[in-house]
């Protein structure tokens, strides 16, 4: 288990920043305004909130859990740092010529998503190096100190190096990122050996790329907040959530910060695991709505689904290619601009729009009263009555009626002659749409189906949408868990101290040299448990290994699980045996008498997770609770609003059967029961939507 006694997870969204903290078997939860100028302020005050409200000191935490979205934001509203690439002479336009595919073969007026660098601020630099690791052209080293001088006059804040091949030899990155640092010792610079070792120069260079992206706002947030924590009398060791799961210190976390991207998703996936394991449900649709996106993964036998590649930002529809591509360590899962401050509008074609730009935190929606203008879906949900304006975050947050309507009177419902509820429920069928459209193809391209599954609603506004989603994906059971409006803060709680790492090294198995394998195996492992013993010193540390592999000729690779030992040299078998167990389980065939080759190794080092939780409480019986109070709702189905019941969620104990339509309120969330579901509060206390019988 990590740490013991008090153990804190906080999670920064780009509108609410969210904690949980648990003591033994009692939990405390808070949700507050992100502050976007300094993240750090919300965090600081956030925990101060929430141990007050268990008692406790500074002083008494044994481990701080944080993640946030703060990357993956930057990167889809393109907000990150004035960043340069230096690439090899004659790539200066990989990262825009992609793959030269088209993600939409039929559409002639195809848009792709521009490169996070622009051509001006990419600096071609005279170097080669082969796919052997062999020097063809010497660095010219007086080509990278004019480079600096010109990233000096433009003021460059992070530069990305990726040359060609340099994940077999990595001396001319080096070299070129020595020169750069001594002439602009504050210039935040990223090696794409280092981030992304790894064959295909465009998703390395893309990787590279985005880190430098970032680098600046994470390095300045995290350093800032590690000062605060320890004026604070925070003394205990704060650790960085990753996107593959696993967590690590803060020095990792401002060298590689594009790990972080999906930070905060991870710990909702964790946390929506975790549900699956309590209540031993095998097919699993995870829902995060937030404040600025909407995140879906699929969770098969317990267990995210991870990969070694990912998009974020797609532009199109949701569309694989379409999007900004990483080579990390990640829990796969699709990430959209929809969420509870995505802004609404009417294009060119008089169509309802959202997202994917947000309003934040500031100013926030128009209902916030901060000086937002614009519409947005938090603002539609006000408008439809599923908010309640005075009992908004536990009534610590008066909301703004008049306001919301008035801005979506003036950008929806007049350009569009639409009646002021139509216009707003148009905002939040557009959204739910959106969703349902990413999930349907998320689950595509991994070769599933959402059809069958239950889906775990968490984070502010997800119970808001869940059971019209589940309308639209056509699924019959929807889960809010406890403390649901902090779930991914829940999840950071669950997660171990692990660390996974990737290399690119080239080996057919008819040719299979077991001593490089197990040299280059026993270094990632070093490097891995260097990470890892920060967090976990004395721990058992479990290392579990898999391969890249693919019949020769073959333009990609498949995930094959390997055994953890030394490798002899008639392991060749064995490995081909096991990549073909993989292929036919994919493909349901496998190819005789073609070479099989392994591109890369990957290794992963973890400590133990946190201890299971208790077993639940024996069914409950059922009854029918009566109302807290009953408030207007807008009911898509009969077009108008109806007299709707509303259920305090503290005052329902297990066994509560509540048909809809209905709202279940609580202090960060609150859960649309539709008139097609009936909720149960079952032994944990969770809320279940059951779709009633045709």
């Amino acid at each position: 288990m990590i740490g013991g006694g008090a153990r804190l997870g906080v999670d920064i969204g780009g509108t609410f920043t969210d904690v949980a903290l648990e003591r033994g078997e009692r939990r405390w939860s808070a949700k507050i305004l992100t502050t976007p100028e300094a993240p750090e302020r919300a965090v600081i005050e956030v925990m101060h909130r929430v141990l007050g409200e268990a008692g406790l000191a500074p002083a008494e935490l044994s481990l701080i859990i944080h993640g946030t979205t703060l990357a993956t934001n930057a990167l889809i509203e393109r907000k990150g740092a004035k960043t340069a690439l230096l690439t090899t002479e004659g790539f200066r336009d990989t990262i825009e010529i992609r793959h030269e595919n088209r993600f939409e073969q039929y559409d002639v007026n195809i848009d792709l998503p521009p490169p996070l660098v622009p051509r001006r601020l990419r600096f071609p630099v005279r170097e080669r190096i082969d796919a052997r690791g062999r020097v063809l052209v010497p660095l010219d080293e007086a080509g990278v100190m004019a480079i600096a001088e010109r990233l000096a006059e433009l003021g460059i804040e992070a530069a990305a190096i990726g040359f060609l091949h340099s994940f077999t030899n990595p001396a001319h990155e080096q070299r070129a990122g020595e020169i750069l640092a001594r002439h602009l010792p504050s210039l935040a610079i990223t090696l794409s050996s280092e981030v992304s070792p790894e064959m295909r120069e465009y998703e390395r260079f893309s990787t590279a790329c985005a880190n430098a992206y970032v680098q600046p706002l994470i390095g300045r947030y995290i350093a800032n907040l590690e000062t605060l924590l320890r004026r604070e009398g925070f003394s205990c060791p704060l650790f960085l959530m990753l996107s593959g799961g696993g967590l690590t210190a803060a020095e990792t976390a401002i060298r590689f910060p594009v790990r972080l991207v999906e930070s905060g998703p991870a710990g909702g996936a964790i946390f929506a695991a975790e549900i699956a394991r309590q209540l031993a449900l095998d097919k699993v649709l995870s829902y995060d709505m937030g404040g600025t996106t909407a995140k879906i993964c699929v969770i098969d036998d317990l267990k995210p689904q991870t990969n070694r590649a990912f998009e974020v930002a797609r532009v199109y529809r949701f569309k694989k290619g379409s999007g900004l591509p990483l080579r990390i360590p990640v829990i796969e899962m699709v990430e959209i601009g929809a969420g509870g401050g995505s802004i609404a509008r009417v294009d060119a074609l008089k169509r309802i729009s959202v997202g994917p730009d947000s309003a934040g935190a500031d100013p926030g929606p128009a209902c916030y009263g901060r000086g937002g203008e614009a519409p947005t879906v938090t603002d539609a949900d006000l408008v439809l009555g599923r908010i309640d304006p005075a009992g908004f975050s536990g009534g610590k947050m008066m909301l703004d009626r008049a306001a919301a309507e008035a801005a979506i009177r003036r950008e929806i419902a007049d350009p569009l002659a639409l009646p002021l509820e139509l216009a707003a429920l148009g905002i939040s069928e557009i959204v739910d749409e959106n969703m349902a459209n990413a999930a349907r193809v998320h689950a595509i391209e991994s070769g599933k189906d959402t059809r069958g599954r239950t889906l775990v609603a968490f984070g502010g506004a997800a119970p808001l949408h869940a059971a019209r989603l589940a309308e639209k994906l056509g699924l019959d059971n929807v889960l809010v868990p406890s403390y649901a409006g902090v779930g991914s803060a829940v999840g950071f709680l669950r997660a171990p101290i692990a660390y996974e790492i990737v290399r690119t090294a080239l080996q057919r198995l008819e040719e299979f040299d077991a001593e490089a394998a197990n040299a280059l195996l026993a270094a990632m492992r070093a490097e891995a448990a260097e990470i890892v013993r920060r967090g976990a010193p004395d721990a058992p540390l479990t290392e579990t290994r898999s391969a890249l592999m693919r019949y020769r000729g073959q333009g990609h690779e498949i995930a094959v699980s390997l055994p953890t030992r030394r490798y002899q040299r008639d392991d060749a078998a064995v490995l081909r045996a096991l990549f073909e167990d993989a292929y036919r389980r994919l493909y349901h065939r496998i190819i005789p008498g073609v070479e099989v080759e392994v591109l890369s190794w990957v290794l992963l080092l973890s400590a133990p997770p946190p201890a299971e939780p208790a077993p639940p409480p024996p069914a409950p019986s059922a009854y029918t609770p009566a109302p807290a109070r009953h408030r207007a709702v807008f009911d898509p189905e009969l077009g108008e609003f109806v007299s709707t019941a509303i259920h305090e969620r503290r005052q329902l104990k297990p066994g509560a059967r509540i048909p809809g339509p209905a709202v279940i309120v609580e202090d960060e969330t609150s859960t649309v029961v539709t008139r097609l579901f009936t909720a149960r509060i079952d032994a944990f206390g969770y809320i279940e939507l059951i779709r009633n019988p045709s």
